[in-house]
């Protein structure tokens, strides 16, 4: 692209809505189904490109430009308007996902519901302990999506972005199509109805912290209890009981997905590549943190 129509798309994008779409235009959106959130407004290029057949994968088969899936009642505000061929991408931000991005969050209209209006947040209920463990299990061999939190996927992909070829809806590629799997810390957001944040970003400093500096990987595994975090800013692994984690792995060879393991022997792996700490922020990058998050049973 020409510089000087980069730089025109810059200036556009940075303008306030009423400059792009008129005094009339939306300003707030309600998801009325699961939601894809994208980092580019590019839909159609990421579900098709060129040859309406090819997904926009990374070399690990991943769709780098997913961030998320937004649960049915989260609300946006709209930030720009932004026509895609046939399609109207929206420009938004969203309290569900407070993270920094250069680049924006972009949906498609036509998984929303509009208006002028502020909609509420989305309701937030926390599901019992012993459910969000069997739903955590009930994930087990569910594949690897960056950015899934929705093991199912979105079906309406395949329909608004329909390949130009037959690829059957079950199909591993049709899967991938509709983003049916999960990320790491999207096992726990499904498990949780969206309670917990979508990131290790937020959930390295999520809950409370249990001192683990200095402990070796038996005495870490006393301390855990079900569904504490042993958490590093990329991945997050979930402690179900005195032996067991599960977690969510990216394996480039198509071996990772949603797997139960030892605690004992991930803690024995993980202690001899990264450091407890009792704060992420003391060794950012280098060790990993046990939090504690659910509320303690009365």
């Amino acid at each position: 692209m020409p510089f000087l129509l980069k730089l025109l798309v810059t200036i556009l994008l940075s303008l306030p809505l009423p400059l792009l779409a008129g005094e009339s235009a939306p300003r707030y959106a309600l998801s009325r189904q699961p939601t894809p959130v994208l980092n580019t407004p590019a839909f159609a290029s990421v579900f098709g490109g060129k040859d309406g057949t090819t997904l926009k994968l990374d070399r690990c088969g991943q769709i780098r430009e997913m961030e998320f899936i937004a649960l049915p009642g989260t609300p946006f505000r709209i930030e720009a308007i932004l026509p895609q061929g046939t399609a109207t991408i929206y420009r938004v931000t969203s309290s569900d996902y407070p993270y920094p991005s250069t680049s924006g969050y972009y949906i498609d209209s036509r998984f929303v519901s509009v208006s002028q209006q502020q909609p509420p947040e989305r309701m937030r209920l926390l599901p019992g302990r012993e459910t969000v463990i069997d739903r955590l299990l009930s994930a087990r061999g569910e594949r690897y999506v960056w950015g899934g939190n929705i093991r199912e996927g979105v079906p309406e992909l395949k329909e608004l972005y329909p390949p130009t070829k037959d690829i059957p809806r079950s199909s591993p590629e049709g899967r991938k199509w509709q983003l049916a799997g999960l990320d790491c810390s999207g096992l726990l957001y499904e498990a949780t109805d969206g309670f917990t944040p979508r990131n290790t970003s937020a959930l390295i400093r999520y809950g409370k912290g249990i001192p683990i500096a200095g402990l070796t990987a038996s005495e870490i595994a006393q301390k855990a209890e079900p569904l504490d975090l042993i958490v590093w800013k990329g991945h997050v692994q979930i402690v179900l009981d005195k032996e067991r984690l599960i977690e969510s792995r990216l394996k480039c060879d198509g071996s990772g997905g949603v797997i139960v393991r030892p605690l004992r022997e991930s803690l024995t792996e993980l202690v001899r590549h990264r450091r407890p700490l009792d704060d992420y922020g003391t060794d950012k990058g280098k060790g990993f943190v046990l939090r504690r998050w659910y509320p303690a049973e009365k």
